[in-house]
């Protein structure tokens, strides 16, 4: 019997674009989409709310370790940063007043989990499943970032702890931790701002490190409040620290990109660091690292060797040989009970593309490609996945300087990407595979003479020490090759699809 037109399931319209995530990333884009104007897309968002990254990591002492009149976006400044390196929540509250101030809401489509992308080459469309249905559209931005997923480590008896696990970016605020033994399993990035914090309240808090790190004094002062009205009066001078910042940071690459004459400098400060805070010499021999500083992510606290030291804190350097019941066995024989055990390990990086399939043309797996080594073209485009463009896609990290200042050239490109589709009307486009090619031969080439590369172990490198995660230079070259645009290095297809949304506008 034929369906009543009632019954029929209702059409999904095709939309100009669909973004992925309402981080930073995607609501950048969104502002250079309205202002290059396209307003038919829509934001999809997993969450309730906006914030990415900053929304999920609320652990005790979140902060920035980049200053944050750099981690911003330039067309979205704050003259009210209350410190040199803001804490989550003032992170937050920048992107929820970003998000009003550009009125981005009405674009978001919150609760919506994008579960998988495939291409029809014949019609030119991305379908996007989702937990609530197929979403259709011309062009797709990914931007849900590098570190939107995280989850416990797949250590030995994992399941046998009968204690309370806490993961870093997933952080239990209904647990109460005075008076706790507390383990921490992990000393990067995470861990070095939650153990300053868990000294604090915990009975006693057992570090255990696998590696250790290189470690900078993170100079935090308060903003006064004359440079904050200085910075909302009169804009170009916030402009004008945010540059200085900006080439501060840039130095610093020919210390940690390269290894040179600089990073054995950078080596001497962060031992000079280390000698200052630490005295005691074996303390100071496991806090040592033995690799070059840049290898792996360089660390910023004032605050974490003193932590260490603390009289209810102490450093283990055995490997954990496997959790029990009552806490964590190491390798030397020894049961170390514990009441909490908080897994500061890091992200789920997803260095062989998003969390979920792509389908590109022919039936083409993105997953499938990536597995040994993903490569993109100046980390936006991938051949064989038309109309399809990554912020935080392959080797586009940056190892000295803001991630969302290059995020920001990547946002551009993907903007130029989508705006080429809708105004030629094309059905796709699909950088050519010999371009592809051809730059990621002479970055892997570059790479090879950068300390990412110089032996260390790194979430940077796939298992087989292919680096499909940083970009070997200053941001200032790499910024240099998003702002160029060149048509000639994509397949055009013409006979696009029209859009349902009948209020698309494309300037």
């Amino acid at each position: 019997m034929r369906a009543t037109a009632a019954r029929r399931p209702k059409a999904q319209p095709t939309y100009s674009t669909i973004v992925i995530g309402a981080g930073f990333l995607g609501l950048g884009a969104a502002v250079k989409l309205v202002e290059a104007g396209v307003d038919d897309f829509v934001i999809l968002e997993r969450s309730d709310r906006v914030g990415g990254t900053w929304r999920d990591n609320t652990y005790p002492g979140a902060a920035c370790d980049i200053p944050s009149l750099l981690y911003s976006f330039s067309f979205a400044r704050n003259p009210s940063w209350s410190r040199t390196y803001s804490p989550s929540e003032e992170i937050c509250a920048h992107i929820e007043e970003m998000t009003d101030r550009f009125d981005l809401r009405r674009f978001i489509e919150f609760g919506t989990t994008v579960e998988g992308l495939s291409f029809d080459e014949d019609e030119g469309v991305w379908t996007l499943a989702t937990d609530r249905g197929d979403r259709r559209a011309r062009t797709v931005v990914v931007a849900s970032g590098p570190l939107a997923d995280a989850s416990f480590p797949a250590i030995r008896g994992l399941d046998t702890y009968a204690g309370k696990k806490i993961l870093s970016a997933r952080w239990d605020h209904d647990y109460d931790l005075a008076g706790k033994r507390v383990a921490v399993i992990g000393t990067g990035a995470s861990a070095v701002q939650i153990i300053p914090e868990l000294v604090k309240t915990a009975e006693s808090v057992k570090v255990f490190q696998r590696t250790p790190g290189w470690v900078l004094p993170r100079v935090d002062f308060a903003t006064p409040k004359l440079a904050q009205g200085l910075f909302a009066k009169v804009p170009v001078a916030q402009q004008a620290a945010r540059s200085a910042l900006f080439l501060g940071h840039e130095a610093m690459a020919t210390g940690l990109v390269w290894d040179s004459p600089v990073t054995t400098l950078v080596a001497r400060a962060a031992k000079a660091h280390l000698h200052h805070q630490v005295k005691d010499p074996w303390l100071r021999r496991q806090l040592t690292p033995d690799f070059r500083p840049g290898c792996k992510r360089m660390l910023m606290s004032s605050d974490y060797y003193p932590a260490l030291q603390a009289d209810n804190c102490k450093l283990i350097t055995w490997p954990i040989a496997t959790l029990s019941p009552r806490g964590l066995r190491t390798s030397d024989g020894i049961e170390h009970d514990v009441d909490c055990i908080v897994f500061a390990t890091g992200y789920d990086v997803h260095l062989s593309g998003p969390p979920f399939p792509v389908t590109g043309r022919g039936g083409r797996s993105l997953q499938q490609e990536w597995a040994k080594g993903a490569q993109a073209y100046k980390s936006a485009s991938a051949h064989g996945y038309p109309n399809l463009f990554f912020t935080t896609g392959p080797n586009s990290g940056p190892g000295h300087n803001s991630l969302l200042v290059y995020a920001q050239g990547q946002i551009d490109y993907a903007v130029r990407g989508v705006t080429t589709v809708l105004r030629n009307d094309l059905r796709y486009l699909d950088v050519r595979a010999e371009v592809q090619e051809r730059y990621n031969r002479r970055l892997q080439k570059r790479l090879t003479r950068t300390t990412w590369m110089s032996g260390c172990t790194s979430w940077y490198l796939t298992e087989d020490g292919f680096n499909a995660s940083m970009y070997p230079g200053f941001a200032t070259q790499y910024l240099r090759q998003m702002r160029t645009w060149r048509l000639s290095d994509y397949e055009l297809a013409p006979g696009g699809v029209a859009t349902a949304a009948p209020h698309r506008r494309v300037g």
